[in-house]
């Protein structure tokens, strides 16, 4: 018996006892266990979290696999999970989800991310509105050069590493440089703090914009691709799996952007574990969950 068979028979099993002893005459936690894939970053956990408590309300155990982006993908190729939440599409993940595309089925859209590189609101605008702004002799001097990002198989890193290149940002002394998601929410607060210039390489949706007023930076070149569809994906073979109460909600859901954004303040400032901040959303929203749950 393999690791995931384990999971799913042990978890069974302890559904079905829970049930008795309950004196429930549904089978809680008896249903097959779903293994859901989520990027590594937090608002990608938030969005994951709502999934994940539909199934379970609906008696699927779930098994979290949690990697960075191209990783991802290759697990869900390999089959190693069921459901992702979410594919970008079709700018920042298209390319990893095309080898496989024919093999998954789109339940449904969660929201409408999109990268952006925006500036705090203190920086005037008439001094910085566009990515070119950067370039001027004066801007320059004062904004911080190195532009911290996140980790280089994201989409607004890839992005970025684009618009670098194609404005000659590096002759005016600026730096992309790669990290992790807290690097780059650091690097910001940072400046904030100090009020410094500084560019950021974000993305709608993300728990900063809960807390400071962010202001968007114009890219006529479209090198940040616009607006993508966060796209909920199971493969195929495990439609027949799935409770069809769970999966007339999992296609009818759709948080949006603000919602996400605030599922992810919870997580990070106030300190709620993902389970915790989608339990706290569900008892805020139950019109909304009535809607998924009426297709």
């Amino acid at each position: 018996m393999n690791r995931r068979q384990f999971i799913q028979s042990t978890l069974g099993t302890v559904g079905a006892m829970w049930a008795v002893g309950c004196g429930s005459e549904e089978r809680v936690l008896t249903r097959p266990a779903i293994t859901l894939g989520q990027i590594d970053l937090s608002f990608h956990a938030a969005a994951a979290a709502v999934v994940a408590r539909i199934l379970t309300d609906h008696g699927h155990p779930v098994e979290f696999s949690t990697a960075l982006h191209e990783e991802m993908f290759a697990r869900m190729q390999r089959k190693e999970i069921d459901l992702l939440s979410s594919a970008w599409l079709p700018g920042s993940h298209g390319t990893y989800l095309a080898p496989f595309e024919n093999e998954v089925e789109k339940l449904s859209v969660l929201y409408n991310p999109y990268a952006f590189w925006g500036v705090p609101d203190y920086v005037p605008e008439d001094a910085v509105s566009a990515v070119a702004d950067l370039l001027k002799p004066d801007v320059a001097a004062r904004m911080t050069k190195v532009i911290q990002g996140i980790g280089p198989g994201a989409g607004i890193s890839r992005f970025s590493v684009e618009i670098m290149q194609a404005y000659g940002l590096g002759s005016a002394g600026y730096e992309f440089r790669n990290g992790t998601q807290q690097d780059c929410e650091d690097a910001f607060t940072r400046a904030v703090e100090e009020k410094r210039w500084v560019v950021v390489p974000l993305w709608h949706p993300q728990h900063l914009h809960h807390r400071y007023r962010i202001r968007e930076l114009a890219e006529p070149k479209g090198l940040l691709r616009g607006k993508d569809e966060a796209t909920l994906i199971l493969r195929k073979e495990q439609l027949s799996k799935l409770h069809p109460e769970a999966l007339r909600m999992l296609r009818g859901m759709y948080l949006g952007n603000a919602e996400v954004t605030y599922l992810d303040y919870l997580i990070n400032v106030e300190k709620k574990s993902p389970a915790e901040a989608a339990a706290r959303w569900f008892q805020e929203n139950p019109e909304v969950v009535e809607r998924w749950r009426n297709g």
